[in-house]
């Protein structure tokens, strides 16, 4: 008699639990960090009319690729959303060497802030969350231009002559961004995840300066670090969509 107690209760238990080992909760929970390589791509157009003005290569309109760290947790108390952070960095440049003269344009664009997702319920085993990115950033274009190579002494006395050959400028933009996003995240296994997708990053601030934080002025009104990005990610922490 005892036996055939403790088979019934064994069948009816055992599909219970075969039916909540792939699901530990009644919604998405868990976080974690990791490696989140991305490829942004701007409105080059203003920068792209001066270097052709003065013949020099266009940069790449195609974008450029960043990297990046990027980390989320479940907060619990409100099902479906998760907060967390990311930054960024990438840049792009084109070089030009003509009648031993030197010419150099780097555009970098970098940032970072609070993310904020909704992971959309009616999707099991994976998690497509729709959210933003709130935060700050900063753009900087470099301008090289040099004739052969340098010494300690020259530099010295390039520094204090007026008609100086060589030169260098920087031109820098610090913004506030709001950059709305989508991202869907495969599970490999409890502990890892694999994200892609993308967003759209408004920015926010007309002042510039150039080289040791002067005023410019005059800065042609198109040019922003508005930019589209698709982005990837590996992430490692626990995870149960």
């Amino acid at each position: 008699m005892r036996n055939k107690l403790v088979l019934t209760v064994f069948l009816m238990v055992t599909p219970v639990i075969i039916s909540q080992q792939g699901t530990y909760f009644d919604a998405p929970f868990g976080g974690g960090i990791g490696y989140v390589p991305s490829w942004y791509i701007p409105d080059l157009a203003p920068i792209n009319a001066e270097l052709q003005l003065i013949g020099m290569p266009e940069l790449s309109t195609s974008g450029f690729y960043s990297s990046g760290i990027g980390g989320f947790i479940y907060i619990g108390f409100v099902k479906y959303l998760r907060v967390g952070g990311m930054g960024y960095s990438g840049s792009i440049s084109e070089i030009q060497q003509e009648n031993m003269v030197n010419r150099e344009v780097v555009y970098s664009l970098g940032g970072g802030g609070l993310t904020v997702e909704y992971t959309l319920p009616f999707v099991k085993d994976l998690g497509i969350s729709v959210g933003a990115v709130i935060g700050g950033g900063n753009l900087e274009i470099e301008l090289y231009r040099n004739i052969g190579s340098f010494n300690w002494q020259g530099l010295w006395e390039e520094f204090n002559n007026p008609t100086a050959e060589n030169s260098h400028s920087t031109i820098t933009n610090s913004f506030w961004m709001f950059s709305p996003t989508i991202n869907i995240d495969f599970p490999l296994y409890r502990f890892v995840i694999i994200r892609i997708g993308g967003g759209y990053q408004f920015t926010f601030n007309d002042d510039w300066t150039a080289d040791n934080n002067q005023a410019l002025n005059d800065v042609p009104s198109d040019l922003s670090s508005n930019a589209f990005f698709i982005q990837s990610g590996i992430f490692i922490g626990f995870f149960s969509f």
